[in-house]
């Protein structure tokens, strides 16, 4: 099912999205969209929350990446709300974005992890900052305090819009645009397909075997 509430004709109805989606090889997609999540650190994790039915988004700081990039990894406290969404539901978006409005896009399927040599991998003394500690010698924001948890993100598909121009270059863009009424050429657009990402993933596998 779409929604559409005119006919433009032969026309394009979206025509800033036809003037600035670019489809360049996949190597390129991934790594500008690696490049751009590490850039930007910070996103909103949406989950689903088990009682209601409804979304519900928090600021998440991204803490490691693997797979070449496209799976996201998370500390979280293992008693939080997030980790009862996600245990009754798995699906997930992550949503980065900067202050000059480029942003990103990641919806995926998430798993928890309590293993220690897994918070250990990339553990920051930061975290004790969020857990506090409790005073009885377990839950001390420590490496081994069993609050902290991974939550790894396997992301399935992505879209994001970086710019292509210069702040400048951009407002010169723009103002064309509110003279001509042409859509200004100021972004990248670009998507990454369920099975573009599962290809980049058996890519990343092939290399670490080879």
């Amino acid at each position: 099912m779409s929604f559409s509430n005119t006919d433009t004709g032969s026309k394009a109805a979206d025509p800033y999205t036809q003037k600035n989606i670019e489809h360049p090889s996949l190597k390129e997609k991934v790594e500008d969209l690696v490049s751009f999540v590490d850039k930007t650190k910070l996103c909103m994790m949406t989950t689903r929350i088990e009682s209601s039915g409804l979304l519900v988004s928090r600021c998440m700081a991204l803490a490691a990446k693997e797979e070449n990039g496209i799976d996201l990894l998370f500390y979280a406290n293992s008693e939080s709300g997030k980790t009862d969404d996600l245990a009754s539901d798995s699906d997930i978006n992550l949503a980065f974005i900067t202050p000059s409005g480029e942003w990103a896009s990641i919806s995926g399927r998430a798993s928890i992890s309590t293993s220690r040599a897994d918070v250990k991998k990339y553990y920051s003394p930061a975290l004790k900052t969020w857990l506090g500690d409790l005073g009885d010698g377990t839950h001390d924001g420590g490496p081994e305090d069993p609050r902290i948890c991974v939550i790894r993100v396997k992301a399935v598909t992505a879209q994001y819009v970086t710019s292509k121009r210069t702040v400048v270059g951009a407002f010169v863009e723009l103002a064309k645009g509110v003279a001509t009424g042409e859509a200004p050429n100021v972004n990248r657009i670009r998507y990454l397909s369920e099975a573009e990402l599962a290809q980049w993933r058996s890519t990343a596998k092939s290399e670490l075997q080879a």
